[in-house]
């Protein structure tokens, strides 16, 4: 059986990857913005904003791969009632940064898999992640360093890298703050043959 996943994300790719799985790779033809504005003021979470997303990507790549097992990711991040996307420049990952600065967060880490555009399995889990009180300047030095890196995450950091150094604690599951929850999604695999047992 075919394994793809539905996301151009490296990160993921690289879990994977290094989990041992063969797969390949299509990205989702899918509008995020446009099926988030769908769910405003409904009173849905950030973990289900998650898995819709998630599933929205997975479905709508399985359809095109028929017989395939097709895995959608998505990650939201949340402070209270606020949700953060991706910064759009540098000044926007300042003002973010900023905004976060000395409060704990919470990264919504969603997978599902989808098969003929049906939906297997879905999975959500939350990690907390406390940032230090670091001074505006500090904020200046780390976007030097980490450029335009800062862009390609919805936290405008990568925990595996310098951006550790913006957080005085993390509680929750490593690859959840990657961005795909993997030990669950192993566990769906083993299920299905894709996976030794």
């Amino acid at each position: 059986m075919s394994l793809v996943l539905a996301s151009g994300s490296p990160t993921r790719a690289g879990l994977l990857t290094q989990a041992g799985l063969l797969f390949e790779r299509e990205s989702p033809d899918v509008d995020e913005r446009a099926v988030e504005a769908t769910l405003a003021d409904t009173g849905v979470f950030a973990d289900d904003v998650a898995l819709v997303l998630a599933e929205v990507k997975a479905t709508e790549v399985s359809a095109r791969r028929p017989g395939s097992l097709v895995i959608g990711a998505d990650q939201t991040l949340s402070l209270g009632e606020e949700r953060f996307h991706k910064p759009a420049d540098m000044e926007a990952a300042r003002r973010q940064l900023l905004a976060l600065r000395g409060q704990t967060h919470q990264l919504h880490s969603a997978v599902v898999v989808a098969e003929d555009g049906d939906v297997l399995f879905r999975h959500v889990s939350t990690a907390n992640l406390t940032m230090r009180d670091f001074t505006p300047a500090f904020v200046g030095h780390y976007l030097a360093v980490v450029g335009d890196r800062a862009l390609g995450s919805v936290g405008c950091y990568q925990v595996e890298g310098y951006g550790i150094q913006l957080f005085e604690a993390i509680e929750g599951d490593h690859f959840t703050i990657l961005g795909l929850p993997l030990l669950p999604l192993l566990a769906f695999l083993r299920t299905r043959g894709v996976v030794e047992t």
